[in-house]
């Protein structure tokens, strides 16, 4: 089954860090399928915001567990997804994250 360009990437990632890194260094979080490679997610945001990606790096952040606020005893699992930042050329931007400062 291979991929669209709307399944490779699910959301964005807005953080301090990832607000930072779009403000200076050209740099967007994104949320993607664990199963997209950094080309397939080169394409995805080339396609899909019209810009031009100088480079794609990705991370698979682990699984996590926490306590519930209301319970000590009550473990919560976060499942584990896969990271991608991409690096825009200078000239381009994304307009999704241009309010989010």
């Amino acid at each position: 089954m291979a991929l669209s360009v709307y399944d490779i990437l699910k959301r964005p990632l807005w953080t301090e860090k990832s607000s930072h890194q779009f403000a200076k260094l050209h740099q967007y979080a994104f949320e993607v399928d664990k199963r997209a490679s950094k080309t397939m997610i080169k394409d995805a945001v080339e396609t899909l915001f019209d810009v031009r990606v100088l480079r794609v790096n990705t991370m698979v952040m682990p699984a996590k567990r926490s306590r519930r606020a209301l319970s000590r005893r009550l473990l919560v699992r976060r499942s584990a997804y896969k990271k991608a930042l991409v690096t825009l050329h200078p000239d381009d931007t994304i307009e999704v994250f241009e309010g989010v400062r």
